[in-house]
Order: C-alpha cells, then structure tokens, then sequence
C-alpha cells in the first residue's frame, strides 16, 4: 500500500508540477505587469514560449553542452521524485545542488564570455544560499525528529511554529534560488538590467526549451519546501500551506520589481547574515529547547 501510495505521488508530480511551474510564471507575468502598470501578456504566455522553443530547431555549441543540459533536467526531475516520495530532505537539497551543477557546467562548456561569467556567478549564488538550506533540512530534523518528509507531515503542530527564523531565511534564500532582483546576477530576465541572458546565454531551440521545464520542476520543488513548513496531520494544513506558497511568491515578485540588482559581494553577505541571525539564531533556540526538554 505505501508503494502505491510513493509512486501516484511521483506520476501526480511528474505530470502536475510542469503545469504548476507554468500557472506560477503566468502569475509572476501578469503581477509583474500590474506592479509596473502596464498591461503586459496573457497568463497563458509562458506556456506559449514554451511550446514555442520546442518546436524550434536546436542550435547547440558543442555535443557536451547538451549532455549537461539533459543531466541538470533528470537530476532536477529526480531530486521532486524524492521529495514527493517521501523521502530524505537534505538528499533533496543536495541533488538540488548537483543538478544546479550540471547547468553551470553547461554554461562553461559554450567557452563564451557572457556564459562564462553567468556561470561564475550562479556558482557564486550557490555558495551563497547553500548554508541556509543546510540550516532548514537540519531546522525540520529538530523539530520533527526526522529529515524524512513522510515524518515531518505526521507531526502534530507545523515546523513553522518552532522553526519561524529558518523558515524567513528559506524565503528570503528563494530570491536567489528563482534569480530574481536584486539577486538576478547570474542571469537577468529585465532587459534594463542586461541585454544578456548569462547563464542560459548559449541554449537555443528545444535544448533552451528543455532547460525551461527542467527550471520549471525547480520552482515547484522550492516552493513545496516552503510550503513544507506548514504541514502537519491536519488535513487543513495544505489548505494553508497553498495559501502560504501563493503569498511567499507575490513577495518574490514584490521584491523583484521593488529593488534594483546589487553586486555579487552585497548579496554573499546579506545571505550569510540572514542565514546567521535568523537561520543560526533559531537554531541555538532549538537546541536549548530540545536540552532543557531533555
């Protein structure tokens, strides 16, 4: 019965989190637009950009580059497999990481200016939210006594009721990890900022396609994460874990359109200030809560 139960979670993921990804982009769209007071595009639009590159011819530099670009998209898709499947978080934050890899691999592989220095700031962007996220998988472990995701949506009381610092530091991690202002160094999607995509400079056609869904499955594992913090046996903890992810991404959005980029040596520090003070912070609580419990 449980694996029947593990494996329509992964089928639901596979085949609803694409569609997700891309209800969320038509929403950061038409937010984005209102925010700016313009009217901007249809909710639909990023689905038809989608369809669009894929049917496209592909143009790749060198074999190599595609390789890593299938290899960022199947670990991408493997990391959510873990998570829906119940399994351990902080293997899913480090397949999150390894799948990153294999993009900024692939950006180096093109041997061009513009992906070379996409590729060295997304790295740079990794150093940065990295502990933070090694902070959260530990912040679920002592509150729930488990880093498996099938035990910490069996608790009585939330994690976000113990764990509120980790849970803001996650947020605020998310700004990186979706590469949005004023942390968008590795690639821009504002013309204003930069008349270069960076990282994603060299794809083209289907392959460019493929790096968009695989970016998508992303998103929506982040935002699961974060939603994560608000789950526990009540069956009415989803509803309020939906709502919460809505709410967590209109202030993904609001920043974005609020703040101007900042220079890589600002965002390193902010980060690991945040993940110090709220991060480090309610994890000594933590600790002496779960001492004096003892």
């Amino acid at each position: 019965m449980r694996m029947t139960v593990v494996l329509v979670s992964i089928l639901i993921y596979l085949v609803a989190a694409p569609l997700i990804g891309l209800a969320f982009e038509g929403y950061d769209r038409v937010v984005s637009a209102r925010m700016q007071n313009r009217k901007g595009p249809s909710f639909f639009q990023p689905l038809y950009d989608l369809l669009k590159l894929f049917q496209k011819q592909s143009i790749v530099v060198n074999r190599v580059q595609t390789a890593l670009v299938v290899g960022f998209v199947i670990f991408t898709i493997f990391t959510g497999c873990i998570f829906y499947a119940g399994g351990d978080i902080l293997l899913v934050f480090f397949a999150h990481s390894l799948a990153d890899m294999f993009l900024i691999l692939a950006a180096y592989s093109a041997n061009s200016p513009y992906s070379s220095l996409g590729a060295q700031r997304e790295f740079m962007q990794t150093m940065a939210y990295e502990p933070m996220t090694l902070l959260t998988a530990i912040g679920f472990y002592m509150t729930c006594g488990s880093f498996n995701v099938s035990d910490i949506i069996q608790q009585e009381t939330p994690a976000i009721v113990r764990a509120p610092g980790i849970f803001l530091g996650f947020c605020f991690t998310l700004l990186i990890i979706f590469r949005k202002s004023p942390f968008d160094l590795a690639t821009s999607h504002h013309a204003h900022q930069e008349m270069v995509k960076g990282l994603t400079q060299d794809l083209a056609g289907n392959i460019y396609g493929l790096q968009e869904l695989g970016e998508l499955y992303a998103s929506v594992q982040m935002l699961s994460i974060a939603g994560l913090f608000f789950i526990c046996k009540n069956p009415l903890s989803y509803v309020a874990a939906v709502i919460a992810v809505i709410v967590i991404y209109f202030f993904v959005l609001l920043a974005d359109n609020i703040f101007p980029r900042v220079k890589w040596e600002v965002m390193l520090s902010s980060t690991w200030i945040v993940t110090f003070v709220l991060g480090g912070g309610n994890f000594l609580i933590l600790t002496m809560l779960n001492i004096a419990g003892k």
